[in-house]
């Protein structure tokens, strides 16, 4: 990996060249958040600005009004009109009360800010350049002169834990291959992972020790959907990169793209529309004979939500026939489902699931023998090759009919990419086998845009690897 894709991984551009700035007078903290925030907004709005530089600014009067306001309530009033007044500045660009050329002078008188601290006069309020000279001085979050701290909040335990171990081997993969190469302007990278066992409530607990305690610098790799829900307010509350989650719900897709957050999957609508449509349009199966098994949290609406779109699509806006199963998140409990299938009166060919790998196999395994022949697909946060090992322990007819689609190239492959991949997997974690789930985290191909290409359509065999179909 060269030095830029891991400046990209670690979103460490804004860090290379540290700002050397001085305390602003409390007293002085709202006309400074005001008047520093509408600059930076207005910097924001010109694509030819980069967002680093707008970042290390930002991130520094961040810390400023939280490190000297009086009290918390304080803080948040503040924090709240730098906000209000970060939107204005970029309004005053887009209504054209401001140009861009002015918003980058501004910004860089804003960089060049060094000395000896002065008071503004109160009386005679200084003109916004020079409001350079009042940005808080001190370290950047989660950076030292030696290294870079990132934090991951994933499953260390519980029934989805080798998904955490899995994100946890490929970010430290990646993050050697980067050190290896001399770091991020010599600062090594480090992570940090907290385990969250899948559940939100949990993931609160995590991010805050991260951040307040481990000092993290941003957050990269964090799994699973319902805590994203929790994860990504946080990070963007305290200006914090988010960086690869491992989930393709909307609630990192927003539009316009929320500033800190950095997505690299397929979503899983874009997922469970293509199993879709695969199953009508070339296994010839009826729209009506297609049922959905999902988890019954965000994760699982974001993959119905493709299947009903496809749905309309194919049946001219008619998506309210569909029979939707489930279970909750992080159990087994998998009978109801089965039961609404067996009573369906269309008798039903195919199965979209959006399940984790246990789930989905405790699932295939229970219907194999009751509904026989049904064609089952995943999308590719299943983590195919744990389900394609659960299914083997119970035998290879189970591992049959069995669909993954992926976003990343097959790892049984001979591409430049996957090549690379498994040198440095088996180079720093020798005792690893290959993966789609690590090779989502390390692949230095996520880096080169904000989504990815399309899911392909892969199938399960009786082989130990995965054969692309589409």
């Amino acid at each position: 990996m060269n030095i830029k894709s891991a400046c990209l991984l670690a979103g460490a551009l804004l860090i290379c060249a540290p700002l050397s700035a001085i305390p602003a007078p409390r007293e002085d903290a709202r006309t400074l958040a005001g008047n520093v925030g509408r600059m930076l907004g207005a910097a924001s709005a010109c694509p030819a600005i980069a967002h680093a530089r707008i970042k290390a600014i930002s991130d520094k009067i961040t810390n400023a009004i939280r490190s000297t306001a009086a009290s918390e309530e304080e803080s948040r009033a503040i924090l709240g009109l730098f906000s209000a007044s970060y939107l204005e500045g970029a309004r005053d660009v887009n209504r054209r009360a401001t140009d861009c050329a002015t918003a980058d002078r501004e910004l860089a008188d804003l960089e060049g800010a060094s000395g000896p601290a002065t008071r503004m006069n109160a009386a005679a309020p200084a003109q916004p350049a020079t409001f350079a000279t009042q940005i808080a001085a001190g370290p950047i979050h989660g950076v030292t002169e030696s290294e870079i701290k990132f934090g991951a909040s994933v499953p260390l335990t519980g029934p989805n834990r080798d998904y955490g171990h899995q994100i946890k081997v490929g970010i430290e993969t990646a993050f050697r291959m980067a050190n290896d190469a001399g770091g991020i302007n010599g600062r090594m990278l480090r992570l940090i992972v907290a385990d969250d066992g899948y559940e939100p409530a949990r993931t609160a607990e995590t991010m805050k020790r991260l951040y307040d305690t481990e000092q993290v610098f941003g957050f990269v790799g964090n799994f699973g959907t319902a805590t994203s829900v929790v994860a990504a307010p946080f990070a963007l509350d305290r200006q914090s990169l988010f960086y690869a989650a491992y989930t393709g719900a909307n609630v990192l897709r927003r539009d316009p793209p929320d500033r800190y957050v950095f997505n690299y999957r397929a979503s899983y609508a874009e997922e469970t529309e293509a199993a879709v449509r695969y199953l009508v349009k070339l296994r010839r199966i009826k729209p009506e004979q297609i049922a959905v098994f999902a988890q019954e949290d965000a994760y699982g609406d974001a993959g119905f939500a493709g299947v009903a779109k496809a749905m309309r699509a194919l049946r001219g806006g008619d998506g309210g026939f569909i029979l939707r199963t489930g279970y909750p998140r992080n159990s087994l409990d998998v009978d109801t489902a089965i039961a609404q299938l067996k009573a369906s009166k269309t008798p039903i060919k195919a199965v979209v699931m959006v399940a984790t790998y246990r789930a989905a196999a405790k699932f295939i395994e229970k219907t194999h023998e009751a509904i026989p022949d049904l064609i089952y697909t995943n999308p590719s946060a299943v983590g195919s090759t744990s389900l394609r090992e659960e299914l083997m322990l119970l035998g290879p007819q189970y591992a049959q009919g069995v669909i993954v689609t992926q976003v990343v190239p097959a790892v049984d492959g001979y591409s430049s990419l996957i090549l690379e991949y498994k040198a440095q997997l088996a180079k720093f974690f020798g005792g690893e086998s290959p993966d789609t789930c690590r090779s989502n985290i390390i692949s230095p191909h996520a880096f080169s845009s904000r989504r990815s290409s399309g899911p392909a359509l892969s199938s399960t065999r009786r082989s130990s690897s995965t054969r692309s179909r589409a």
